[in-house]
């Protein structure tokens, strides 16, 4: 009798959460329900699942609309129906077109229902197509209509709970169409009676019409909708069948065997055997072999990648260079992998340059087919911040009022409006807004996508379903991650940069001898490692001094334990205890001492939770893994995680074990769980952290310049043009017969690149480059005006930033004559014929102010290419000490001048307000500090730019920092 149920994934629409939709049918004891979303199906199978486990018969379609124009509602009669209805979108939505009045495809294996009123003639209709009557629409149908045609069905539409999400619901109408709440239109919005009501009080309203209720339920009965959940849906075979599969994994394993480890390596062999007996009892051949065939292109077009995730604890990927980490020189646990009763593919995650991409995006659609490849789907949501703004906008509060309630973590309202604000913001939290797309999910499958949802083509350029990962992990798609990083970017372009600036050719793949090469060994102990991928944060970097990290395997393992949860939880600094002192440990349990002696008896990877659930808690190995993959918040929702819970304690009861060491191993287990990585993954990001320290320490000016051109790392650009000048880089400011649209470095010169210049228009800026290519140099100012014939505004921004100081005129003479000349030229005329005579005249001489062009490089690049200090007036530094003699003041008050470079914001244990601080101090060394949250609140952080700092020097494993006990903001001497 349900036949028009929306959830909130009828995005701005519906207010009702699946599993919320489900249970209180399930209370109302209603036996079937149709899911319609408008313009969706997006989540038609979890819809699926609940319904079947609270024994309801699930129906799923759409609603069709254009905009707030209705057109019909699309049901499918069985597992072909939706397969048409997904076309139907998909079709519509990737070219953006409007819906037909009338559904233009075959409707064989669909039901249409049309709103009464709105229908076609009744004697057009076909077998298929009928007509919804609500209970407001009954008055308006006559006894004998009802009995002369059979084509008259019962439509109540359910979209909210109640009277507050009605209001819920009005204020996502309003926030779709940008508007206040109060113009809203009728159309806008839902019927005043759009909730799910008893089905006797709707059978009682078409009474006087028994065969509108024998239709409906003829309609109902001829739908049914299956779906295999958990099952493998991903593309079967890589050759033509499982035989040929297994063949070709064989043998290339084999072959890389003998490559990695040597043709006569026993143990090596008999682990691949081992393996490859598991992947091809899993049916996982297909799964290794496209990601191998991926990559042998990539190495083809020469991109430059690299494989981690679980998957490089596994032999089989090593040889088949999916990964570089060496599973059995680590111990890495294969169990985390891949284990006998694992029914998802394992774990690879494949990080590319942002740069290439795409490419490998392009390639996987060709190779397999646009109907069965597409990136996967993400929901964005509604949270805090964004839902303050959006409904202070919607109630038309002044923007300065909704920024500064923005802002405010915690607020008490002062009128009905910040209230309303409050009661309806707390329930629009999660709500999704959106359809996105995954970082890196890929979906390849056997069967056409559409199968199973949506494919839409996002500005992103790629087919995208509609499904997020969870979903996809019900149906059983399992995605490929296939990620952009910035980091392999800088190595990528780095290595091209010392190839053109010092003819050296560098293997960065030899790793092993970067892990023993003392200088990189000195380089991570002193944890000079800024611009390095993945170390080099100020909380990595100061748990590198504080572990006084010199070697592959500590940097592995810190790796994991600078995970979110781990340092609150305590365990990061019991790490460090027991790594300077191991004789001092105490294990829980011996259980705990054979299964974590290397980690200090401290759970470092994801590998000692499986282990540690399963060896001392009893709990299966396939069931570790699921209380892993809860423990990271996949599950929670799904009560697994509450299940394993108790499995665990009733284990460790039942083997004896004390419930207080129980409890506190669980303790660590879900601190670590949540957060930690794969043992392989923290090997995978050692690797590229050592290839980024290698060209650091021994290329540092290539390797800074290759990380300012990729816009990636931790900090703001201008401090890696800081950390290249530290490094002997001679940096000039842009110039239009030096600089590229990039940075470029010609020996230890570094010209910055035009894309630094804020205003410039990247097409002028890339003219300029081409132009100079063709034609050669640039000659003077007016040579600049006839060959680029530039806009007024974009010719001041390059004499402004000295781009034309090779003419030897001052900036003042340059945009005098400039504006002058500008006039003169023909915008028409693009190329001169014969060269037009230069107008010569005199200018008195201009004053030089270098505080001017700093002024001018602060306006334009938003930092200053040379000492930043210059913009302080030197009297402030009297009586301040340098970041470097913080040792000899220990447990001391002192002033020290600090250029703000970045701040973490934390939360104390009551839930107060603290900072961390970075800062760069007059010589250019790095500064750490904390900040309390009394002192925080009474001398707060003011943006960026110069802070004079009164605190205490601490030291903590001989890292040394500055806890603030008052601050204030300098000015600039401009």
């Amino acid at each position: 009798m349900y036949l028009n149920c929306k959830t909130w994934f009828s995005f701005h629409y519906g207010t009702f959460a699946p599993k919320d939709l489900i249970e209180r049918a399930q209370r109302m004891g209603i036996t079937s329900m149709a899911l319609t979303n408008i313009n969706s199906t997006a989540d038609c199978w979890d819809f699926v699942l609940k319904c079947q486990e609270a024994g309801i018969k699930p129906l799923l379609g759409t609603e069709v609309r254009n905009e707030n124009t209705f057109c019909y509602i699309l049901i499918a009669k069985n597992n072909d129906g939706i397969l048409a209805i997904h076309n139907f979108l998909s079709f519509h939505k990737r070219r953006k077109l409007d819906f037909p009045a009338r559904p233009n495809f075959n409707i064989e294996d669909v039901w249409v229902i049309y709103r009464f009123g709105g229908h076609p003639p009744l004697e057009e209709l076909q077998p298929q197509e009928v007509v919804g009557l609500s209970m407001d629409d009954l008055s308006k149908l006559s006894w004998q209509e009802a009995i002369d045609r059979d084509c008259w069905v019962v439509l109540h539409p359910v979209t909210y709970q109640d009277k507050t999400h009605y209001h819920v619901h009005r204020i996502l109408r309003a926030i779709a169409k940008n508007t206040l709440l109060s113009k809203l239109s009728p159309e806008d919005i839902a019927g005043p009676n759009e909730m799910l009501i008893e089905e006797e009080e709707l059978v009682a309203a078409f009474a006087r019409f028994p065969t509108v209720i024998s239709k409906t339920m003829q309609l109902i009965k001829s739908c049914s909708i299956s779906m295999e959940f958990h099952v493998d849906k991903n593309k079967k075979h890589f050759t033509a069948s499982e035989e040929g599969d297994q063949e070709l994994l064989r043998k290339l394993a084999i072959e890389g065997c003998k490559i990695r480890y040597g043709a006569n390596n026993k143990a090596a062999l008999e682990r691949v055997e081992k393996e490859l007996a598991i992947i091809y009892k899993s049916k996982f051949c297909s799964y290794f072999l496209i990601v191998w065939d991926m990559l042998r292109y990539a190495n083809e077009q020469k991109f430059y990648h690299v494989g981690r995730g679980s998957g490089a604890n596994s032999v089989v990927a090593y040889c088949l260079r999916i990964t570089d980490v060496d599973p059995i020189k680590l111990d890495l646990y294969f169990e985390r992998f891949l284990n006998p009763n694992r029914s998802s593919p394992p774990d690879f995650d494949i990080d590319f340059s942002w740069k290439d991409r795409d490419a490998i995006f392009e390639y996987l659609f060709m190779r397999y087919g646009r109907q069965h490849v597409s990136l996967l789907g993400m929901y964005n949501t509604f949270q805090r911040r964004a839902i303050v703004r959006e409904l202070g906008k919607v109630f038309g509060l002044p923007k300065e009022e909704i920024d500064e309630l923005a802002h405010k973590r915690e607020w008490s309202p002062e009128d009905n409006i910040q209230r309303w604000i409050q009661k309806y913001g707390a329930l629009l939290v999660n709500f999704p807004t959106n359809i996105s797309v995954h970082a890196g999910g890929v979906l390849i499958s056997e069967k056409p996508l559409a199968q199973y949802a949506v494919l839409e083509m996002p500005p992103k350029g790629f087919l995208t379903l509609h499904m997020d990962m969870f979903e996809a992990d019900r149906v059983g798609l399992f995605k490929f991650d296939i990620l952009s990083q910035r980091g392999l970017g800088h190595i990528k372009d780095a290595l091209e940069l010392v190839q053109q600036n010092q003819g050296k050719h560098i293997d960065i793949h030899n790793v092993e001898r970067f892990f023993n090469d003392p200088n990189l060994a000195d380089m991570i102990q002193k944890a000079d490692t800024i611009g390095c991928f993945y170390i080099e944060s100020p909380a990595m970097r100061q748990l590198l001094g504080k572990l006084k990290c010199s070697d592959y395997l500590t940097l592995v393992a810190a790796s994991s334990i600078i995970r979110p949860g781990v340092a609150q939880s305590g365990m990061m600094k019991q790490y460090i205890e027991r790594y300077h002192d191991p004789d001092k440990i105490e294990y829980l349990h011996p259980k705990m001492k054979e299964l974590l002696a290397e980690t200090y008896g401290v759970m470092v990877y994801q590998e000692d939770v499986i282990k540690v659930a399963h060896h001392f808690g009893g709990i299966s190995l396939e069931e570790a893994d699921i209380l892993r993959r809860a423990m990271s918040g996949k599950y929670r929702s799904e009560n697994k995680f509450e299940l394993m819970r108790k499995k665990f304690f009733a284990n460790c009861k039942e083997l004896g074990h004390d419930d207080a060491v129980s409890a506190e191993v669980w303790r660590q287990m879900e601190s670590f769980g949540g957060y930690s990585f794969a043992k392989g993954h923290s090997a995978s990001f050692a690797v590229e952290s050592y290839q980024s320290l290698f060209l650091k320490t021994y290329y540092p000016r290539e390797f800074y310049v290759a990380v300012i051109n990729n816009f990636g790392g931790f900090y703001r650009t201008e401090f890696y043009f800081h950390e290249l000048r530290r490094n002997g880089g001679i940096v000039e400011l842009p110039c239009l017969n030096h600089s590229d649209y990039l940075s470029n470095i010609q020996g230890k010169q570094v010209y910055v690149g035009f894309i630094h210049l804020q205003g410039l228009e990247q097409e002028f800026g890339l003219q300029i480059v081409e132009e100079r290519l063709r034609n050669g140099p640039y000659l003077s100012l007016h040579d600049v005006l006839q060959r680029l014939q530039p806009a007024p505004e974009q010719l001041n921004i390059l004499i402004r930033i000295g781009a034309l100081r090779f003419t030897g005129l001052d900036k003042k003479t340059l945009l005098w004559e400039a504006n002058f000349r500008n006039k003169r030229v023909e915008k028409a005329v693009t190329v001169n014929l014969f060269e037009t005579e230069e107008v010569q005249f005199s200018l008195p001489a201009f004053e030089l102010d270098r505080m001017e062009d700093l002024k001018d490089e602060l306006d334009l690049l938003g930092f200053v290419v040379g000492d930043f200090f210059e913009l302080l007036d030197n009297r402030q530094l009297q009586g301040t000490i340098r970041a470097d003699k913080l040792p000899d003041y220990l447990g001391q008050q002192v002033k020290i001048i600090g250029r703000l470079v970045t701040i973490k914001e934390t939360r104390t244990i009551k839930g107060d307000r603290m900072c961390f601080g970075t800062f760069l101090d007059v010589d250019g060394n790095w500064l750490d500090t904390v900040h309390f949250p009394p002192v925080l609140r009474q001398y707060p952080f003011l943006g960026s730019g110069f802070y004079e700092l009164h605190g205490r020097v601490m030291e903590e494993f001989q890292v040394y920092s500055v806890e603030v006990l008052s601050m204030r903001k300098l000015g600039y001497t401009l």
